[in-house]
């Protein structure tokens, strides 16, 4: 392989410094034609099958495409049928329109006119190759050549739809497409679209969709842009066409291509869900779409249901979504590193907090929520999760708001059973850690009876504790008194000898709503110099504290059990 690249010729750009295209700015979706149903399923091991077919286009009308391509009818008998079915079970919507490709051949034309009988809105898509390469290798011709091609496939084209019009209110536009365009010379791009647009009577009221296709990418998607532009502003009838693009991806540059494209002046961009193809695959529209959508560009269609729409795509293509896909992939929205954890984190609390009107989380470009996806997958947990991670999942998966002093502490636990196990470990198995260690804690100190009340002793109100504790396999009366309940119980405590815990913090929210809510307070004591987290809960916040309280001692004393 070290000397094979020398066979291969590099891509000659075009010379075009008139180009304008760098200082545009996407603002509004392009008119958008699926191809799922023909380039995509012509690309499947195994092709789909009329009901599959059927049921994908079902969900193509549901995401809102209003043109989709559903094959090619003079191909096979296959491609024919769907066409007829949908045509015959009256399944398409009035608001879509249906395409159908054929090569510009007399006989392919024919049979297609045949298949599309009986519809209500149709785009008769025809092409021709033309690129240098193809010219030279397959069809031995010159550029003439390849023009009357064109040309006499747009005169039967137009006058079969004269025909059918004469005893049908079938509604037919026309697409053509210089197939390899991008192989194609600029300059022979241009003369063609000219000869058929001509040759189709296109004005600016009838205007004729002009699709310039990345067949086979070849160039850097900055050249396309410049090829695309060119043709747009050279052609002598540029207000009589709809310009449209068909991306591939040999390159891996087909979503970057496609948005250079359209910010070159295309308005039409064709192409697949999840990219499905040949070769290397189409372009992505729904990547494409959701790519305006998180930068406030209404993309017109819906990705709101994306599990569902993955899961027909996988059932009906037997292809796989990569758990990488942009957008759509298990793992695009989750986030494993201790710092990204930590970061969504914050963005998360951020928002709440601030209440803005912005998405603004750090790492997630664009809300899970709004497509369907749950929340629980962004963060999940293993050895290289940090404090972040574990108090996120706590809070979004089981509503503890776990105070931010007490996250490098709870982290150090989950890390040291990810380390442990050697794997990551569920959102459930973090909540046993925490119910493990903070919520049943087995130390040698026993709340077994609590009461606590207020009175009124004339220089203002005091609370008092009473109650018993186990310790030291003895059972003792506690009492205390002070200015509130937390100061009586730390007073109660120390009448039986228990000292030496300085108070230094709590926080207390609501865990579940309703008459069912309950309360859990954290609180944080300093022991011998050292910081310790105990959490209580209980339908009384009071009580809540006083629990917590007896957690973090027990957690203190070093003596109680880690089952975990």
């Amino acid at each position: 392989m070290r000397e094979g690249y020398k066979k291969y010729k590099p891509f000659e750009p075009i010379h075009y410094r008139e180009r304008t295209w760098p200082d545009q700015v996407i603002t509004q979706a392009p008119v958008w034609c699926s191809v799922d149903l023909r380039d995509g399923n012509q690309a499947l091991v195994n092709p789909m099958n009329l009901e599959q077919k059927l049921e994908f286009f079902h969900m193509l009308c549901e995401i809102g495409f209003k043109e989709i391509e559903v094959g090619f009818p003079s191909a096979s008998e296959i491609e024919y049928e769907i066409l007829r079915a949908l045509i015959e079970r009256d399944l398409i919507p009035d608001d879509v329109t249906v395409q159908v490709l054929v090569q510009a051949r007399e006989h392919l034309i024919r049979r297609t006119f045949e298949a599309i009988e009986g519809a209500k809105n149709v785009i008769v898509h025809f092409y021709n190759s033309t690129s240098t390469l193809q010219r030279k290798v397959v069809f031995n011709t010159d550029m003439q050549g390849v023009i009357d091609i064109a040309v006499e496939g747009a005169r039967l084209i137009r006058r079969l739809t004269e025909e059918m019009q004469r005893t049908s209110d079938i509604h037919i536009r026309y697409e053509y497409s210089p197939e390899s365009f991008s192989g194609t010379e600029v300059e022979n791009s241009v003369w063609i679209c000219d000869r058929v647009l001509e040759e189709l009577g296109a004005s600016p009221d009838n205007k004729v969709i002009i699709n310039l296709p990345n067949t086979v990418e070849m160039s850097t998607p900055n050249t396309y842009a410049d090829q695309v532009e060119y043709c747009i502003r050279h052609m002598k009838h540029r207000d009589s066409a709809v310009i449209s693009v068909h991306p591939h991806n040999d390159r891996g540059c087909g979503i970057a291509a496609t948005e250079l494209a359209v910010m070159a002046g295309a308005e039409r961009v064709e192409g697949t869900l999840f990219g499905n193809g040949e070769r290397t695959g189409n372009v992505d529209i729904m990547n494409l779409a959701l790519n305006l959508y998180s930068q406030g560009v209404d993309p017109q269609l819906d990705f709101s249901h994306m599990n569902h729409i993955k899961e027909v795509y996988e059932e009906c293509t037997q292809m796989k979504v990569h758990p990488r896909h942009p957008y759509a992939g298990e793992l695009v929205f989750t986030a494993f590193s201790g710092s990204h954890q930590d970061a969504i984190n914050k963005g998360v609390n951020f928002m709440a907090r601030e209440h803005s009107p912005y998405w603004e989380v750090p790492y997630l470009p664009i809300d899970p929520s709004d497509l369907g996806r749950q929340y629980e997958p962004i963060i999940r947990i293993n050895s290289q999760s940090g404090k972040g991670g574990a108090a996120f999942v706590m809070q979004q998966s089981f509503g503890y708001q776990l105070p931010k002093a007490m996250h490098p502490e709870f982290g150090r636990i989950v890390k040291q059973a990810c380390d442990r196990l050697g794997r990551e470990i569920t959102p459930a198995e973090v909540f046993d850690l925490f119910r493990q260690e903070y919520l049943e804690v087995a130390g040698p100190y026993h709340l077994l009876t609590y009461r606590i009340f207020t009175e009124d002793e004339g220089e203002g109100v005091v609370a008092h504790f009473e109650g018993t504790l186990r310790f030291d396999h003895e059972t003792r009366q506690l009492s205390g008194r002070g200015n509130g309940p937390i100061d009586a119980f730390y007073n109660a405590l120390g009448a039986v000898g228990i000292t030496g815990y300085d108070f230094v913090s709590y926080n207390e929210h609501a865990v579940s709503g309703g008459s069912d809510s309950r309360a859990v307070s954290y609180i944080q004591l300093r022991h011998n110099g050292e910081i310790v987290f105990g959490v209580g809960m209980d339908s009384n916040i009071s009580i809540a504290t006083v629990k917590g309280i007896i957690c973090a001692i027990n957690r203190a004393s070093g003596q109680h059990a880690r089952t975990h």
